[in-house]
């Protein structure tokens, strides 16, 4: 909103209230009228271009059309949260926290030495105080990661240098797993960070306080690995953060030494590396196929900052974005899917989310989800784990210290229909290799395996299938009339076309019974049975989804109505061309 501008002052408000006595105020009229009409377009001007000034230099763009601009963040009920988890207090900046469709892991306290809890996924509730534990480093556990493609099995670092890899039994643990699989040592320090590579079966990357990144081949039948395939020595001081491009022929890297490095992981090399002083990076991530670098630190001023950088020119960032002057670490998330961008701070009680472009201005800001309650660690569940029934496009899980609790976070986009929505779910990364160990070092590169997040959906092969079988008509005799009516009708509702003469009064009406009692469940719960709304999003949604089964309701309604005349026609028809009936 533009201000007023005030009067005018000086040698302009002498000549306009006219100076002097007499005559001489009459001779100046015309001059100063003149000079005051003057002065009018000169404030009009400026008063243009300060509107104009005020409204670039605005924070949010006017408008941005985006089917991602009302998604909101959906906290989880008490009672399918986890309680009572004895989540650690290391002051390490990690997640602590690896999800899967499975299990979720917590690294936990335990004394002498590290351990984490591995819980089902479906056990929500309060967690038993003696609940086992997977337990065998002899020092803090510092980060767990899951396999990508396979969900039983996990890796773990920890204080004493060395990396761990554990099967977890599908059944439900009773006592305390001290057995792992393989043991990985080659660090002389602390290993800091775990990560597997996203498209090679069995290559494990570690990162350790001795300034090292170590390459892991887990294909040898050795349970003790003394020597890594790899050993990158490239850095000066800790890695902070590492990240794969997509199709893992790149790894980015954020070190202590102010740098952001891309590093050719199988050579060692260093591709390049970013000297920029303005930015003090402690989280890198590669944007998938966007060949853009996002980092998250802090600015000249301590400010949080992000900043977007080309990962073919790391001299000078895209552009830069200062957020507050918290001093907890960001945790950057990028979903390749859906162009999202969510930003978690260590201590914060709010999760940022952006959607990104290739086209300036790059970074867009969506909206912000607000809690009650400070996360000090963050968790993501893989895509293939969604509930795209509810349309969920992300999903966190907050680590908060204070209550001893795990608290889900779903990200979900209101849609009114509660089908399959195939504009939000692109195919994803599916839980199948594209490489082996061996043709990965071999130097091959493969994109990832995809697949269909629609329920019942098979990993999508190289050349794809057609998305919709073609629909065969049915083949009883019918007349043209009835035949376009009913061509009309599947166009209209979008669903299988279908013959009045092959239908059968029990079928239809026990469709008709089925149809009916689906319109008034809503995700697998009577909507008339469920607790009133907490939250405004709840209501909100709540809204929607009561407004799309009334929706279908007239809809099913018309339906038979049209079906009752087109079979009233077809009565009339064959007693017109058969007087005998």
């Amino acid at each position: 909103m533009c201000l007023a501008l005030a009067p005018p002052t000086g040698p302009a408000r002498r000549l306009r209230w006219g100076g002097g006595g007499g005559g001489a105020g009459l001779r100046d009229s015309a001059a100063a009228k003149s000079a005051e009409s003057e002065l009018d377009a000169a404030a009009a001007v400026t008063a243009t271009a300060t509107c104009a000034a005020v409204i670039k230099m605005s924070w949010h763009p006017q408008y941005r059309s985006s089917k991602f601009r009302h998604v909101f963040g959906k906290p989880a009920s008490k009672e399918n949260c986890y309680d009572s988890v004895p989540i650690t207090h290391s002051v390490q900046d990690n997640h602590f926290c690896a999800v899967n469709p499975h299990f979720i892991a917590v690294v936990t306290e335990c004394t002498g030495g590290g351990a984490f809890l591995v819980i089902p996924l479906h056990q929500t509730g309060k967690l038993d105080p003696h609940y086992p534990k997977v337990c065998g480093h002899r020092g803090n556990v510092l980060d767990v990661k899951w396999n990508p493609f396979n969900d039983f099995e996990i890796a773990s670092c920890s204080e004493d240098a060395t990396i761990k890899i554990w099967d977890i039994p599908k059944q439900l643990l009773t006592k305390n797993l001290t057995a792992f699989r393989k043991e990985l040592v080659g660090h002389a320090r602390k290993v800091g960070l775990v990560e597997w590579h996203p498209t090679a079966a069995n290559i494990l990357f570690s990162s350790g306080y001795d300034y090292k990144v170590m390459v892991w081949n887990l294909d040898s039948k050795e349970s003790v690995i003394m020597s890594p395939v790899k050993t990158i020595n490239c850095h000066q001081d800790v890695i902070l953060s590492m990240s794969f491009n997509t199709n893992g022929s790149l790894l980015a890297t954020a070190c202590k030494d102010r740098k952001i490095r891309v590093l050719d992981p199988r050579a060692g090399t260093v591709l390049q590396e970013a000297n920029y002083k303005g930015h003090r990076a402690n989280k890198v991530l590669f944007l998938g196929n966007l060949k853009k670098l996002l980092s998250t630190g802090t600015s000249r001023w301590n400010n949080r900052q992000m900043a977007l950088w080309d990962q073919d020119d790391l001299s000078v960032p895209v552009t830069e974005v200062d957020l507050d002057g918290s001093s907890g670490v960001l945790f950057p998330f990028y979903d390749a899917d859906t162009n999202m961008l969510y930003v978690v701070g260590k201590g914060d009680r709010n999760i940022h989310y952006y959607e990104i472009s290739a086209n300036k201005p790059h970074l867009n800001y969506l909206m912000e989800y607000h809690s009650y309650n400070p996360q000090k660690g963050i968790g993501v569940m893989p895509k293939r784990g969604l509930d795209v029934s509810s349309c969920e496009i992300f999903r966190f899980y907050k680590l908060i210290t204070t209550k001893s609790l795990i608290e889900p976070v779903s990200m979900i986009v209101p849609r009114r229909s509660e089908s399959y929505q195939e504009d939000i779910y692109p195919p994803t990364a599916s839980a199948q290799p594209s490489l082996t160990a061996q043709e990965w070092l071999s130097g091959m590169n493969k994109e990832p395996v995809l697949m269909s997040l629609r329920p019942g959906a098979e990993p999508l092969s190289p050349q794809p299938l057609p998305s919709e079988r073609t629909l065969s008509m049915p083949t009883a005799p019918t007349s043209p009339h009835l035949f376009n009516q009913t061509e009309s009708l599947v166009a209209e509702d979008g669903r299988r076309p279908f013959s009045l003469l092959e239908e059968k009064a029990p079928r239809w009406a026990a469709e008709h019974r089925q149809e009916e009692k689906k319109t008034w469940l809503s995700d697998g719960f009577d909507i008339f049975e469920c607790p009133p709304p907490k939250t405004e999003n709840e209501l909100l949604q709540m809204f929607y989804r009561q407004q799309d089964e009334i929706r279908r309701l007239r809809e099913l309604v018309t339906q038979r109505e049209v079906q009752a005349k087109q079979l009233e026609l077809e009565i009339r028809n064959l007693r017109m061309n058969s007087p005998r009936l």
